[in-house]
């Protein structure tokens, strides 16, 4: 078995709008906290190969996707299910995705973004070398509260002492998954799978970062030189860090504390870590098409009229945010009316992308996937090690369990991004994920 990691720096300059926490906030970037990166991981095994990349950003779009797969099918001959890219969510970031007001995208910027993804994977397939993998489960407490189920923006105090945890903490990851990549005697990288909304920092930040898993894994990187780690996003729709909506001084404070809880849960699993045995390695993908529910096109012009006249009149200042938010619902309608009058969904086909590597099934979603259904697939999975994950190749919103389908995620969410609410997304996206499960089995 072979391994390869590599990783490109791809932090905007400093300016750009980042994206995060709302519409038309302005939050033009200051100052560099941490640099985002680009981190690819490639493993070769009986002639298959197979290349990952978690990228510190928001999230992306499939245009994106493609171009990045084109240039390392390119470069490399990997086909599209062989190489998937993924996001860790950070909104301290540029805008990457499409959201109706959520940060001003910078084209060149998004340009060249791509292609510096794409050079990440061809320099780790290019870097392939004899490797051994290994593998731990660890605790990795007192990072995440579910904020649908549990007591969210908690005193400051209360969440940054040692021994602070949630009052649910089953609802949230309170273990983490590493993996280990060793070649030649020394640590050459390491992946870290957990889910949490990474987001300490808040609304009136201007720092660019990658919120405490990419400040973590960074600060690892430097204690192991010439390492390389990459995050995985688990299912996090659900789950905030401890600390939210604080000052940006306290915001500041707590990402230095947070990250370095998360770096040592991931210290201890690259300590603990036991030997990974790799009989097969194999990719998947299953495109689907999620139900959409059905609204009157009559209702949605009627909304999209009492929004419009809600701003235009001239006694409307582009000051007040109730404007400003009334200007992403009339973007979001205008997008949405034409689509359903045409027949057409307001979802793309997803493509449900997954890899096997020996006993860990990666199972990857475009969705902030809440916790429900990361529990339904993992009960029913047959993988030993089955890793559900958010933010796969695009961003498409939430996938919201069955009692959360009102709620901002199943129902706000998607109109502000010009889309229909999904109708039965949890059990939905189980099936699909399963049945991915299967087909990489299969295989």
């Amino acid at each position: 078995m072979k391994a390869g990691l590599a990783k490109i720096n791809i932090t905007p300059r400093t300016g750009v709008e980042l994206t995060g926490f709302g519409p038309y906030l302005h939050r033009y970037s200051t100052a560099v906290r941490d640099n985002l990166w680009a981190k690819a991981f490639a493993i070769e095994q009986a002639g298959k190969r197979l290349v990952i990349v978690s990228c510190d950003l928001l999230g992306l779009q499939t245009p994106m996707t493609d171009k990045i797969k084109a240039a390392v099918k390119s470069a490399t001959g990997l086909a599209e299910e062989d190489v998937m890219v993924h996001c860790t969510h950070t909104h301290s970031g540029p805008a990457t995705s499409e959201m109706n007001g959520w940060g001003e995208m910078d084209l060149p910027y998004l340009e060249i973004l791509p292609y510096k993804i794409a050079q990440a994977c061809i320099d780790a397939v290019n870097n392939l070398r004899e490797a051994e993998l290994s593998h731990a489960e660890v605790p990795c407490e007192g990072i995440g509260l579910n904020r649908v189920y549990d007591k969210d923006a908690q005193p400051l105090e209360d969440v940054l002492s040692s021994d602070w945890r949630p009052a649910k903490p089953e609802l949230t990851d309170i273990s983490c998954h590493v993996i280990k990549v060793e070649s030649q005697g020394r640590i050459t990288g390491f992946m870290a799978y957990f889910g949490c909304h990474p987001v300490v920092c808040c609304a009136q930040s201007h720092y660019i970062h990658g919120d405490f898993p990419g400040v973590a894994l960074n600060n690892l990187e430097r204690e192991l030189p010439g390492s390389i780690g990459l995050f995985l996003q688990g299912a996090q729709g659900d789950v905030n860090s401890c600390v939210v909506h604080k000052t940006e001084q306290e915001s500041l404070l707590a990402l230095d504390v947070i990250a370095g809880r998360f770096a040592n849960a991931v210290r201890n699993g690259l300590s603990q870590a036991g030997p990974l045995k790799i009989e097969q390695i194999n990719s998947a993908i299953v495109p689907t098409d999620f139900t959409e529910a059905k609204l009157e096109i009559s209702e949605l012009e009627k909304i999209l009229v009492e929004k419009e006249h809600a701003v235009q009149k001239a006694d409307a200042s582009d000051a007040d945010h109730a404007v400003r938010m009334e200007m992403v619902y009339i973007n979001a309608y205008r997008q949405i009316i034409p689509l359903i009058k045409r027949g057409k969904s307001t979802y793309p086909t997803t493509k449900i992308h997954g890899f096997k590597i020996g006993p860990i099934a990666l199972l990857g979603s475009p969705f902030e996937t809440f916790q429900a259904i990361k529990n339904d697939v993992k009960a029913a999975a047959k993988s030993p090690i089955p890793l559900v994950m958010s933010f796969t190749n695009e961003y498409l919103g939430y996938a919201t369990d069955k009692q959360s389908r009102g709620g901002y995620g199943g129902q706000t969410v998607p109109i502000i991004q010009g889309r229909l609410p999904l109708k039965e997304i949890h059990e939905e996206l189980v099936q699909v994920l399963l049945e991915l499960e299967r087909k990489l089995l299969e295989k």
